[in-house]
């Protein structure tokens, strides 16, 4: 894969009037390295054994489970305060597309969020930001989500993201197989941290909604256009928006009619949250629990994310602690 380093992108940026890309999202160091690039899951290694950690744990308990999740995938870091610094401006990015309450598990579960915003805030975050394009009418998926009164609680920003190009800026994808440009949330490009919060469900076009589908959420313009290929373009994406941990939501499960869902007995309760610096590493180990038994490779934006060198798709090459509580 070529690399392209911080002159020949910032020109291809200046063709397009944009100027400059978010440091977080490339941060490329002054001496042009583009192996200096952001964090990644590849990056971050369990010391014993040279693999990328992936946490996987089972708790009927909110918070409990969360944090345990977490700190085991932060773990080969130093922890959350060696990601979210003193000061730092944090973006979460939830699923919160659908007019659907938490027990039908369209949506991120918000007592996860609430977690996450609080454990940011405890680590020094200045200001967490949820950011979010809905599907449905934007306030009533921030209420029915339950996700409105977690903001509010916790004093965490919500950004309700709309058709309002003012509200994103035009990127260029130097690596990209098919999507060459797109507009992405100016959020998301000028934040500090990014993570990536989920949920896992069925979806009738990518046949499971994970952490790289779920940056569609992040997307300007007219969305639809990204269904025809959507694998490789959601690949195309990751390669410069690319969170710097993703955590999968595995607590209800969407079986069956996603990605919208809608009836109670379309929900398996896994209480399961999946963990880990690698957004692939993330949903490669997703897509294989119950009730979905699929392989890495069966889902198309995995297996092309993947071939594009941006994480691990081979479970056995990653180091998987699991634990229940």
């Amino acid at each position: 894969m070529k690399h392209f380093n911080r002159r020949e992108i910032l020109k291809g940026l200046t063709l397009l009037g944009i100027g400059a890309l978010s440091s977080n999202i490339l941060k490329l160091g002054a001496d042009d390295n583009p192996e200096s690039r952001r964090l990644s899951g590849r990056d971050a290694k369990d010391k014993t054994t040279s693999k990328t950690i992936l946490s996987v744990v089972e708790s009927d308990k909110i918070p409990e489970g969360v944090k345990e999740s977490l700190n085991i995938a932060l773990s080969a870091i130093g922890g959350l305060s060696n990601l979210v610094k003193k000061g730092s401006v944090v973006v979460i990015k939830p699923n919160m597309a659908w007019e659907r309450p938490p027990e039908l598990a369209a949506n991120t579960n918000p007592e996860v969020v609430s977690t996450v915003i609080k454990e940011c805030f405890s680590a020094g975050a200045k200001k967490v930001k949820i950011v979010e394009r809905t599907c449905n009418d934007p306030k009533r998926c921030y209420a029915m989500s339950g996700i409105e009164k977690v903001v509010k609680e916790t004093g965490a920003e919500m950004v309700l993201l709309s058709n309002n190009p003012k509200e994103y800026r035009e990127i260029i994808f130097p690596d990209a197989k098919e999507l060459k440009s797109w507009l992405i949330a100016k959020d998301v490009l000028e934040c500090d941290v990014l993570i990536n919060i989920p949920i896992a469900k069925h979806h009738g076009l990518t046949k499971l909604t994970l952490g790289i589908k779920n940056l569609m959420g992040v997307m300007g313009g007219k969305r639809g256009g990204i269904h025809h290929l959507i694998s490789q373009k959601m690949a195309d994406v990751l390669t410069l928006v690319k969170p710097h941990l993703t955590i999968i939501d595995a607590y209800r499960v969407l079986v069956r009619n996603g990605p919208t869902g809608g009836n109670p007995q379309d929900v398996v309760y896994l209480k399961k949250f999946i963990a880990s610096l690698d957004p692939v590493a993330t949903d490669s180990y997703a897509s294989t629990i119950e009730p979905f038994k699929l392989k890495p490779h069966d889902i198309g934006y995995i297996k092309a994310s993947y071939e594009m060198g941006l994480g691990e798709m081979d479970i056995a090459k990653l180091n998987v602690v699991e634990k229940k509580l």
